[in-house]
């Protein structure tokens, strides 16, 4: 429902206030960034349409709104602008547009950083001595953090100048890594404390500790982007010639233009010597930098990194530009808001706020009941989503979620969309609260929740849905490859009445199938001869395809070693299968449990009778030979030199050693390469052995 122009303003205004006290001053964010950003944008617009009901007290008047109260708060020397935002070329063409109004330029060039995805700060250092860091607080006054700022380790406490300027203020991003974010969910999680949902979040809430004991474990990192000098001082000078290979080193091919059409300075002129200043003055500063002489190198930059980024130890949410030259920057000036001669372009959100249709309800080939959310479509990391798991039953009570909900989404490890979490101020009145059924949505029948399992089940083995599953699994690559049989042809087969099980596939015939809508002749010989075909694949591939819960491929592999017939595994004890390597007590019972069902030992004797490969060749007899690995336990992790991951741990399993893709105190040896990540963490906080790639070759072959 629509609200006249005035109504919404105040309606926005309040909601923005209240969002900056709460991420501000109470250190307790209740709104995304995204969801910020889309109001904000909405009230600007709103204004710009109607400049009388503009107001001093309006988020767009001013910078931010009050620093917490638990740290002294402390005037910046320098107010701390935030940036205007470009998500597409045209947002940049426009920002072009407007500085050159402002001063004309006609020979120019930019300079692109990473946005890292932190907090800013404000150092200042006193004849070259770090006495003060200060967050941003609202931009005019932040909080004194100096002690916290300390324990940082990337940031020196003495400048490594031997003629340091009397003071100096250096602008920056503290920030978590990805490994040592991983790192400390996991310990919270541990210990039963609320997880942080970013590292964003996390090192905001790092550099609010009031101990700096707990700041220094958690091991926060820094770049330096800014440095502010006082007039007169003079840079120690830096050879001609290695400061134009430096500049032509950063250019952007192809769009590369030479260093005699570029303004190039006398260091620190530019914000690409106020760089290489930082660093010769001892501060990391972002490797991943560039020249960029057009807004065309600019694109390609930041297209290059929409995809690279996900490389990086760290999170970024775009790309910062800046003018490069200093004069050139202090002649455009500022807005009351912004800078105009940087802007900030912002990749499409890894999470975004969108609406809530409705929910519908799935139901898996093992009978799992997952309710999936439907929402109004929303770019999320460059594809359109209109669907989101919501998991179970308890994570959708944890929820609380209503029909017409704004919600945020995002997508798990890039891939699947989830909803992260509802945003209940924004809640329509009277609006439905979305519960789990109490009946099968396919087949009617009564769901089931066993108090151990997160899982509502339907328990119905002749549910149609729980069927077509089934058959889908069945026909799939890593199954029995029925490439003939797609789930568009299982549908039709059920929906026909042609089979009732998985075992019917085999009694199919040509003329049976020329039956189905759009079926001729040579398709369903096609059909029947990939079905048949199908009988050859091995007894590993056959106990996949069966559909057991929990067991996957790696499982179904180890089970058909140690038990080479169907009628051995049938017939195996919770106790003897439990007892393999890898498989456990819960899938022990499972298969168990599977094989003593009457429905399921009738399938069985079909696809027998069908011809299918029910027995295989065990373990193999050749006499393993001995090394200093053997029967030790292997994780693999990080980039290695020359083996691919894979290839890793097959020449461990080949010496004789196990190898599991989790890190536990039943770990012998963790081998990590580049970017090991929370493993390697893991794996030292527990005092395992960790091996380079070159330590395992030695280890296992012995000069």
């Amino acid at each position: 429902m629509s609200h006249p122009p005035a109504t919404r303003i105040v309606e926005l205004r309040k909601l923005l206030q209240t969002a900056s006290y709460n991420y501000y001053v109470l250190d307790a964010p209740t709104l995304e960034d995204a969801v910020y950003d889309k109001l904000y944008r909405e009230l600007q617009t709103l204004e710009q349409a109607h400049p009388d009901r503009i107001t001093p007290d309006s988020p767009t008047q001013r910078v931010g709104e009050k620093p917490a109260s638990q740290f002294v708060s402390v005037k910046h020397n320098i107010p701390l602008y935030s940036l205007e935002n470009a998500f597409d070329r045209a947002d940049l063409e426009k920002w072009q547009e407007r500085w050159q109004r402002v001063e004309d330029a006609p020979q120019f060039a930019y300079v692109c950083e990473l946005k890292i995805d932190g907090n800013a700060m404000a150092l200042t250092y006193e004849n070259g001595v770090f006495v003060r860091g200060v967050t941003r607080g609202d931009g005019i006054a932040g909080e004194d953090i100096t002690q916290n700022v300390k324990t940082i380790r990337s940031i020196p406490l003495r400048l490594a100048l031997e003629n340091p300027p009397p003071i100096v203020e250096v602008r920056g991003e503290a920030f978590l890594p990805n490994d040592v974010f991983d790192a400390i969910n996991a310990d919270r999680a541990a210990k039963g404390e609320q997880l942080f949902a970013n590292p964003r979040n996390a090192a905001a809430g790092t550099l609010r500790q009031l101990d700096p004991k707990v700041v220094a474990a958690r091991q926060l990192d820094f770049f330096a982007y800014t440095i502010h000098l006082p007039q007169g001082w003079t840079v120690p000078a830096a050879p001609a010639a290695a400061a134009q290979l430096d500049l032509l080193a950063a250019m952007s091919p192809p769009r590369a233009t030479a260093a005699a059409d570029l303004p190039v300075a006398d260091l620190p002129t530019t914000q690409w010597g106020s760089l290489e200043l930082l660093k010769q003055m001892g501060f990391r500063v972002n490797p991943n930098r560039q020249i960029c002489a057009d807004l065309e190198a600019i694109e390609a930059y930041c297209d290059a990194w929409n995809e690279g980024r996900h490389d990086l130890p760290y999170m970024t949410d775009g790309v910062v530009i800046k003018i490069n030259a200093l004069d050139l920057q202090e002649m455009i000036g500022f807005t009351q808001k912004f800078p105009r001669w940087a802007i900030a372009f912002k990749y499409p959100a890894e999470e975004s706020p969108t609406v809530l249709k409705k929910v519908t309800f799935q139901v898996g080939r093992t009978g799992a009941i997952t309710p999936v959310a439907e929402l109004e479509p929303v770019q999320l990391a460059g594809t359109t989503v209109s669907r989101a798991t919501l998991h179970n039953a308890d994570r959708l009570a944890e929820l609380d979620l209503h029909e017409h909900d704004t919600i945020i989404v995002r997508k798990a490890g890039e891939i699947i969309p989830e909803v992260l979490r509802v945003l209940p101020e924004l809640r329509p009145v009277g609006a439905t609260i979305c519960q789990m059924p109490t009946h099968c949505p396919a087949c009617g029948s009564q769901l089931v929740k066993p108090a151990e399992e997160a899982v509502t089940r339907c328990v119905n083995s002749s549910c149609p849905a729980i069927l077509r599953g089934s058959l889908a699994h069945w026909v799939s690559r890593g199954a029995m490859d029925i490439n003939s049989v797609g789930e568009k042809l299982v549908a039709q087969l059920l929906d026909a009445g042609m089979i009732k099980s998985i075992a019917g596939l085999y009694d199919l015939n040509v003329h049976e199938l020329m039956t189905l809508e759009r079926m001729g002749q040579k398709s369903a010989e096609k059909v029947v001869e990939a079905v048949s075909q199908s009988k050859s694949r091995p007894w590993s591939r056959v106990l996949y395809g069966l559909g057991i819960r929990l067991i996957g491929t790696v499982n179904a592999q180890t089970l058909s070693e140690e038990f080479p017939t169907v009628e051995a595994l049938a017939a195996a004890t919770v106790e003897s299968i439990a007892a393999i390597y890898g498989i456990g007590d819960e899938i022990a019972q499972s298969v168990n449990d599977w094989f003593q069902v009457p429905e399921n030992q009738q399938l069985i004797a079909r696809l027998r009778a069908a011809g299918l490969q029910l027995k295989g060749e065990g373990k193999s007899t050749t006499p393993i030979v001995e090394t200093a690995i053997t029967g030790k336990t292997f994780v693999v992790t990080g980039t290695l030199p020359t083996m691919k991951r894979d290839e890793a741990k097959d020449y461990i399993k080949q010496a004789g050693g196990k190898v599991t893709d989790s890190v536990s105190k039943k770990t012998n040896f963790l081998v990590a390469g580049e970017n090991a990540g929370s493993k390697l963490t893991k794996a030292q906080t527990l005092g395992l052995t960790i091996l380079t790639e070159e330590e395992l070759v030695a280890l296992i072959e012995p000069q």
